[in-house]
């Protein structure tokens, strides 16, 4: 009986082995290389949370109720799961149980702002490597078409009918006629109105700093009349130096509601209010249509002109 030699079998197997390497396209150095463990997908009840607390205030703000709506209807599956038709079904969802608000355009805006705030989400994941772009389902679905706006400048007497209802009307009056005076004369967006701290008051100059949408910053010039009540109103509502000027008349800092229920409130007294959807935009579209239509104008003009549809503070 002939003699196995064990070295020549092992070698033979070896060589076996190579050829097959060989025929796969691989080389013993492929084998001996240790490949990366895959990241795992976490699910959207796991990983909107991180994004949530990486991102803006301003863009929690916009999006958070879209995010809150994902993980209502997502929360258990993982990122790379939904695909762009699960997505165009989420956005007829939103679009038919959407809450009925006085400028409601039929649920266009809810559908655009749950795409972008899936954009939003998924342009996260990508960057932390958790889903490829190619991947990215968000980016395969369309946004709505945006509708032209509807707001136009307010006329002078309409601007005027404002007023003297928010100083007739409401539990806080010396409030609601203070916003209404901030917007006009700065042209200045809610989130600005809110953001405005008595440490944003330079007195000295009539300026006062404005924190907006986009996270601009901006000084803006105002009236000696509205500084002097911008001032009386935090020190008669103890707002601190750091803190929130609009208040309640208890101290508390206002919020959006606030403007909600004034023009809800302006909206019973005078019936197109509530017809046309007037809210703080519109003053502020007014402000700067009539800076625009008459070019650079001074400041100190621009507060004459103004001066007539305001009642005094």
């Amino acid at each position: 009986m002939t003699a196995v030699n064990p070295g020549a079998s092992r070698q033979a197997v070896v060589e076996a082995a190579l050829v097959l390497l060989e025929r796969m396209g691989l080389t013993p150095a492929d084998l001996a290389a240790v490949p990366e463990p895959c990241k795992q997908v976490p699910t959207f009840a796991e990983y909107i949370p991180v994004v949530s607390a990486a991102v803006s205030t301003g863009t929690r703000r916009a999006y958070g109720s879209y995010w809150d709506r994902v993980v209502e209807h997502w929360g258990a599956r993982r990122l790379d799961e939904p695909t762009p038709s699960e997505i165009r079904q989420l956005m007829a969802y939103v679009k038919t149980h959407v809450v009925a608000r006085r400028n409601a355009r039929g649920g266009r805006s809810a559908e655009e702002h749950l795409v972008a705030a899936l954009r939003c989400l998924y342009q996260r994941a990508v960057d932390d490597g958790l889903i490829a772009e190619a991947d990215n389902p968000a980016r395969k679905v369309a946004k709505p078409r945006r509708l032209p706006a509807t707001r136009r400048a307010l006329p002078d007497t309409r601007l005027a009918e404002i007023n003297e209802a928010a100083a007739a009307t409401g539990d806080d009056p010396d409030l609601d006629t203070l916003l209404l005076r901030l917007h006009t004369e700065t042209a200045c967006r809610r989130g600005g109105a809110l953001a405005l701290r008595p440490e944003d008051l330079d007195t000295d100059q009539c300026l006062i700093l404005l924190r907006e949408k986009g996270e601009t910053v901006r000084w803006q010039p105002v009236s000696p009349t509205l500084m002097a009540r911008l001032i009386e109103h935090g020190r008669d509502r103890h707002a601190p130096p750091g803190g929130q000027l609009l208040r309640y008349a208890d101290g508390h800092p206002i919020t959006p509601r606030r403007h909600d229920h004034l023009w809800t409130r302006l909206g019973r007294h005078l019936p197109w209010v509530a017809t046309q959807g007037i809210s703080s935009h519109w003053i502020r579209h007014t402000t700067l249509t009539w800076v625009e239509g008459r070019g650079v104008a001074s400041d100190a003009t621009f507060r004459e002109k103004r001066q007539d549809t305001r009642p005094a503070l």
